[in-house]
């Protein structure tokens, strides 16, 4: 509880902007972790829903992909078939790669969106959920970054039991992702979800410690009251210059 009246009170001096990156693998528990951020009014990002967001029907995603795949995806309301078109991405890297080229622009452009309207609101704290940060090179707009790791046979058994899928299929999307031990080695923190929940919630206190630490003057700089204090030092600075 003390540690949640703390991080409040940080928001609540409405200062300063940071944004951490949350990422991690397939059944790692990723979401897990960003759930306990949502928990204490931490806004989360999160790419996932971006993603669906950018394939509903008739948006622009939507037309790339179908022009990609063809209408044999679309489900009878015209929506893509999500578990269809898995299951085709994760049996052909090829394919696999060409969707992510598709949504990759609109993706960006989603996760900017929600970045600059979040920041509007003077949102002191974003974490950035997005499970292929490194991949799409988005690990720079992120300082920490948090990556959830989960030991090999812990992440197939939890896959399976998710999922309800074979062994194979779930070493087939594990395999299809890059190996949480490199993305281990990436990150700025790591939360090793392979034990219980308790000792999950045991090391996100300690993430949620740093996360919700004072900040420096960059991050005060990149937060809305940052910017606006800017602003008037220039404004005022040509006033006091003209006046001389």
């Amino acid at each position: 509880m003390f540690e949640k009246i703390q991080a409040d009170n940080v928001f609540r001096s409405g200062l300063k902007m940071r944004m951490v990156g949350l990422t991690g693998g397939i059944a790692s528990g990723k979401s897990t972790i960003s759930n306990l951020f949502k928990s204490y009014g931490i806004p989360v990002v999160d790419a996932d829903i971006v993603a669906r967001d950018v394939v509903r029907k008739g948006s622009g995603g939507w037309k790339k992909v179908v022009a990609a795949f063809g209408e044999d995806i679309l489900q009878d309301d015209g929506e893509i078939d999500r578990a269809q078109l898995g299951q085709i991405v994760f049996s052909d890297p090829s394919k696999r790669q060409l969707l992510n080229r598709l949504l990759a622009p609109f993706i960006s452009y989603g996760i900017f969106w929600e970045i600059v309207k979040l920041w509007i609101k003077g949102s002191e704290v974003i974490v950035l959920d997005i499970p292929l940060l490194f991949e799409a090179k988005m690990d720079h707009l992120a300082k920490p970054i948090i990556v959830v790791w989960v030991d090999p046979e812990t992440q197939l058994q939890r896959l399976m039991a998710r999922d309800g899928i074979s062994e194979e299929q779930a070493r087939s999307r594990i395999n299809a992702q890059t190996p949480l031990d490199w993305k281990r080695t990436k990150a700025d923190m790591v939360i090793d979800n392979s034990g219980t929940l308790d000792e999950t919630r045991e090391q996100f206190q300690k993430v949620l410690a740093q996360v919700t630490r004072p900040l420096s003057w960059w991050e005060f700089g990149r937060s809305r009251k940052g910017a606006l204090c800017f602003l008037v030092s220039v404004i005022v600075g040509v006033i006091v210059f003209r006046n001389m």
